[in-house]
């Protein structure tokens, strides 16, 4: 079974700043989730920027969906990727984080 990039997530010094910088240059539209999150859409692809105080170094979240978080997170643990961020609940689903065998933080996401 494929599992398709879903989502894709960025990193924000400034989401109010992010907004206007994407809007004005590439049209696109937000909603906000509190005062921390924003989502974006006419891109071609969804995703959505993280208020962050922390420096930037890897500013992208590649965001995949699964419908059992479960079953493939046991899967990629089985393949050599450690856990980032364990199995947690937001508005409209569930998701962890995961280092690939190089490094590389993904996400996986589910409805449920």
């Amino acid at each position: 079974m494929s599992v398709p990039i879903n989502y894709i997530e960025f990193k924000s010094a400034s989401l109010e700043k992010t907004k206007q910088f994407y809007s004005e240059a590439f049209g696109w539209r937000f909603t906000d989730y509190g005062s921390t999150y924003t989502a974006f859409s006419d891109s071609g692809m969804e995703g959505g920027f993280e208020l962050t105080e922390k420096p930037i170094s890897n500013g992208v979240l590649v965001v995949l969906h699964h419908e059992n978080l479960e079953t493939i997170k046991g899967r990629v643990i089985g393949l050599g990727a450690k856990i980032s961020v364990d199995i947690f609940s937001f508005p409209g689903g569930r998701r962890f984080q995961f280092l690939d065998p190089s490094g590389n933080e993904l996400a996986v996401w589910s409805e449920e």
